[in-house]
């Protein structure tokens, strides 16, 4: 019996661009935790004296300011050494790109696995084999698993694979694969990296994204950290994921729908907001407040924004005494009107209801038409809203049909209501 830890997507001292423009951004508290993760994940190691460590690639987060990062790592590394725990890694599109890494001296306990072919490493003390392939370079679309060799009888077979799998959301499609071939390799495990969310793809073989093990934006919420695979004597597995992450982002939700009063949305902001520190094991918290709904407080929440942001982070700080950040606030109230009834009304209400409606359904045509002026209005965005996870791209047609919807709502109830 022994354990072992998957982990994938450290993404040590992974550069954080804009957040200084942030009010109030803890800003070297999120700069310190990519460190403070890998760690956690390295005392985990030690604490549960488990035989060797997965990293399914992206170590890095691309070439490195200095050396500082890569003997940061080393350092960590001789921590397990000293406990006597192999660690097996392999160089996703991230790490592919970093010419440092290729020259970095590491641990004779640290095996980066080979990116011309897959490579077989093999660990007779636990009966264990690791198939893998490191990334050539920063961008591999060919289906690396496919030339994986197949399941060594009589011990438990690892595959370490970094991948898009089938494709997933906000990330490059990089060595896709399918369910069906990865099973055809009749391994007991495979060790995924690259998505950055967990996800349980298949059992029996387990087929798991551990994720990263530190969240870096609001993109990447909620609990992160890795698998903790326990094996038992007749090779039977039993992963469990464990959190590492020192700092996490969520996204509050507030329903406002038949809100009378600004001040029944906000108790509604309270709760949320209590339930999430509650569920947050103790960490500090980067929050985005979204509050939606029809309701009757949309007019006092929207006419002064300004004030409902006040209002939301001096709730915020009375709440959590600073343990919580607000990283933005959204709203997208609406004032409760029916849209159907609009439509078919007579007068100015329905012929712009009608109209707006019209462009809902060729929003090409409104990007057409809109060309130049999105141009020009593109140019005067800060960089935070052309670059990164919080780009607005103006020339999507789905986004386009998604601000008519809002434009729709907010004109009509502004003329219902007068």
């Amino acid at each position: 019996m022994f354990k072992f830890i998957h982990a994938a997507d450290i993404h040590l001292d992974s550069p954080l661009r804009g957040l200084q423009r942030y009010e109030g951004a803890p800003v070297d508290e999120i700069r310190q935790a990519s460190r403070r993760a890998l760690e956690n994940l390295v005392q985990l190691a030690i604490d549960q004296s488990v035989a060797f460590v997965l990293i399914a690639g992206d170590l890095y987060d691309g070439d490195w300011k200095d050396h500082r990062t890569g003997l940061y790592f080393v350092s960590q590394m001789v921590r397990l050494r000293e406990a006597g725990i192999e660690v097996i890694a392999i160089a996703g599109n991230h790490d592919a790109a970093n010419k440092m890494t290729r020259a970095l001296p590491l641990p004779e306990n640290v095996h980066i696995l080979d990116h011309k072919q897959p490579e077989t490493l093999r660990l007779e003390q636990w009966g264990a084999v690791i198939h893998g392939q490191s990334f050539a370079t920063g961008a591999v679309f060919d289906d690396l698993s496919a030339a994986y060799p197949s399941a060594v009888a009589g011990m438990l077979n690892i595959g370490l694979l970094h991948t898009c799998a089938t494709g997933r959301e906000g990330h490059p499609p990089y060595a896709p694969c399918t369910l069906p071939g990865l099973v055809s390799k009749q391994y007991d495990y495979w060790a995924l990296g690259h998505a950055h969310g967990h996800e349980v793809l298949n059992r029996e073989p387990e087929i798991i994204f551990s994720g990263n093990i530190q969240g870096r934006h609001i993109h990447e919420h909620g609990p992160k950290g890795c698998m903790l695979v326990h094996v038992d004597a007749q090779q039977r597995l039993r992963p469990e994921l464990q959190t590492l992450d020192v700092f996490r982002w969520q996204t509050c939700w507030v329903d406002a729908t038949g809100a009378a009063t600004k001040e029944e949305v906000l108790d509604r902001f309270r709760q949320r907001l209590t339930k999430l520190m509650a569920e947050s094991d103790g960490l500090s918290l980067a929050v985005r407040v979204e509050t939606s709904g029809p309701c009757g407080a949309h007019q006092e929440i929207s006419g002064q924004p300004e004030q409902w942001v006040y209002d939301i982070r001096s709730t915020v700080l009375d709440l959590s005494g600073g343990r919580v950040w607000v990283e933005k606030v959204r709203t997208a109230t609406t004032l409760p009107v029916n849209l159907n009834e609009a439509l078919l009304s007579d007068g100015p209400v329905g012929e712009l209801a009608r109209l707006i409606e019209e462009l809902r359904g060729d929003p090409e045509a409104v990007l057409r038409l809109l060309a130049d002026d999105l141009g020009e209005l593109r140019k005067k965005l800060p960089l935070e809203l052309t670059e990164g996870p919080e780009a607005i791209d103006l020339g999507k047609s789905d986004r386009t049909g998604e601000l008519l919807d809002q434009v729709r709502q907010m004109l009509v109830g502004q003329m219902v209501s007068r």
